[in-house]
């Protein structure tokens, strides 16, 4: 057995009898065929027949309707939804209403932003949740930080804000900058 075989059944027990199935499109046979994104059935008269489908196939989860919770919007209930990207929190009035609940959570620094001078940095969380900090003037100002700030002036190129880095020798407090070579122990 091959090693692209052996993952087949570590995906499911009967995958291999998906094989002598026929293709609703055309009436071929399906084949388990594999891609960078791993193996799936694809019919054998491609390219003439374009049908693909996964070889296992993921179960939907019903909707959790939240007790005691009420949509902004419309006032109806929220719920524990799958999407595409995930599970998220939305109303059960979709698709009258489209609200969804924030998930990432925005937290302000009360660091000025050095770029603009009129925004502040905001701690943010992107789709993947690593944290970023960014000015809160987004798209005016597009000044990003990927690790925490601090409130001091750079003694080297007296930029007004210094980061936070876990490094292998230890944490290291730098500046930003990129022509800048600043760097020191954190205390």
């Amino acid at each position: 057995m091959s090693n692209s075989d052996k993952s087949l059944f570590t995906l499911h027990e009967h995958a291999l009898e998906k094989e002598h199935e026929v293709c609703p499109d055309c009436g071929g046979k399906l084949l388990i065929k594999n891609s960078k994104n791993g193996p799936f059935l694809g019919c054998s008269a491609y390219p003439d027949c374009q049908y693909t489908r996964p070889v296992v196939e993921h179960e939907r989860i019903e909707d959790k309707v939240l007790a005691g919770s009420s949509c902004p919007e419309c006032g109806h209930l929220l719920a524990v939804k799958q999407g595409r990207y995930g599970m998220f929190i939305g109303c059960t009035n979709f698709p009258d209403c489209q609200h969804i609940e924030e998930t990432y959570h925005q937290d302000d620094v009360n660091i000025a932003c050095p770029k603009c001078s009129s925004g502040e940095l905001m701690e943010k969380t992107n789709r993947y949740g690593k944290t970023f900090y960014s000015c809160d003037q987004y798209p005016k100002c597009k000044y990003v930080l990927n690790y925490p700030p601090i409130a001091e002036t750079c003694p080297l190129c007296q930029w007004p804000v210094l980061v936070k880095r876990k490094m292998a020798s230890g944490e290291v407090i730098i500046c930003p900058e990129k022509k800048c070579t600043y760097k020191r122990k954190a205390l």
